[in-house]
């Protein structure tokens, strides 16, 4: 074996020692070398008794178990509030016997326990895993545990990997948001010109290498002099795109339900405009999904947390990701000034429609602008149909 397996292996030996296992050990080596020096046998029984006991626990521990352990979960996905149901089945990997042992699951910032007795038939153990807050919770690994009555060794061996169950943001339905969207058959119209759209824009002079098929024979044959033809200049138009902007600033809200509402507020956006089948891009608090579908969008909003990065800092971010970017909406917090919000509209070009979605728990103001104001995640659909969000 080399030096670096034998290096690896009297690693996880040592490893397995708990640190009541190593003031055993420490004790009965200084009892015992005190013992031998002062002529106490006392001290040297108490040193013998201590290398005795390690000395089983290690004969207690010795010996692997070759097991097959999974873990299934009836869904990886539900909202807040709902339960999922897990299963656990262990059997012997091969033929024969395994003797008796813990198995330990973690179960996000918890471990369940459970006795898995010995013989050579398949144990199945259910468990129900509440959600009562939006994130991640992480099932696994499962973990079985041999040690000794006295707690001097401890022998772990992981058998599956982790498993994520996301407890995706309460969302409250919406009416339509495509009701005064422009349809993606006719686009929406920039500034930028084109020799070939559906906008037309003006006529101008033929120059070589344009398209023959967009010449304005009717105007050209107006023209005093001959041979001079007009062509069709359009506008360039975009297929409506979408961006779902949430403030991930933790100075943007006064506690943690502010941000459970932003959370909630911007995926009910998301998952609307999806339905509708407009083009969405998320960008929650760090998490980004870019033209994303439902699923990988609530997933976004169910990783993000609250952090140090201000709003105008991931509206700029908004604008390298979704560079065909047609709509914004953006969703904070009361923290944010007049000032810090101007700037931050200011990182979107002139024709991208912006809208500011507030979340204030104590408002009583009216929405004014494009900053429109909710106290709570059901004042989202009048909210919504008082402004003019597209």
């Amino acid at each position: 074996m080399r030096a670096g397996g034998v290096a690896a292996v009297a690693g996880r030996a040592l490893g397995a020692v708990t640190p009541l296992g190593r003031l055993v050990v420490a004790a009965s080596v200084a009892a015992w070398w005190a013992g031998g020096g002062l002529g106490w046998s006392e001290l040297e029984l108490l040193g013998a008794t201590g290398a005795v006991a390690f000395a089983l626990a290690c004969l207690l521990t010795i010996g692997r178990a070759t097991l097959r352990v999974r873990v299934d979960l009836d869904r990886r996905r539900v909202v807040v509030g709902g339960v999922a149901r897990c299963r656990v089945d262990v059997e012997p990997a091969a033929a024969g016997r395994v003797p008796p042992s813990a198995l330990e699951l973690p179960v996000g910032d918890r471990v369940e326990v459970f006795d898995v007795p010995g013989g050579s038939g398949r144990h199945t153990e259910h468990l129900d895993i509440p959600t009562d807050r939006r994130g991640v919770v992480v099932v696994g690994p499962a973990t079985t545990v041999r040690g000794d009555p006295l707690g001097l060794l401890r022998r772990t061996v992981a058998w599956t990997e982790p498993v994520e169950l996301f407890a995706h943001p309460v969302t409250v339905p919406l009416e339509p948001l495509a009701a005064g969207l422009l349809r993606d058959v006719e686009g929406r119209t920039t500034a930028d010109l084109s020799t070939s759209d559906l906008a037309f824009h003006a006529l101008r002079e033929y120059v070589p290498g344009d398209d023959q098929r967009h010449i304005h024979w009717r105007s050209s044959a107006k023209l005093a002099t001959p041979g001079t033809f007009l062509v069709r200049q359009y506008l360039d138009t975009r297929r409506a795109h979408l961006a779902v902007v949430l403030d991930g600033d933790a100075a943007a809200y006064p506690d943690g339900d502010h941000f459970e509402t932003a959370v909630s507020v911007g995926a009910s956006i998301a998952v609307r405009a999806l339905a509708d089948e407009v083009e969405t891009s998320v960008l929650a608090a760090g998490q980004v999904a870019h033209r994303t579908a439902a699923r990988p969008a609530l997933d976004a909003f169910t990783r993000a947390a609250p952090g140090s990065a201000p709003l105008v800092e991931t509206a700029a971010r908004a604008v390298r990701v979704v560079p065909d970017l047609t709509t914004a909406v953006l969703v904070t917090g009361p923290g944010p000034s007049a000032a810090a919000l101007r700037a931050t509209l200011a990182a979107f070009a002139p024709e991208v429609r912006t809208v500011v979605l507030r979340v204030d728990h104590s408002a009583r103001t009216a929405p004014s602008g494009d900053v429109l104001t909710l106290r709570d995640l059901a004042d989202l659909p009048a909210v919504l149909s008082g402004g003019d969000l597209w």
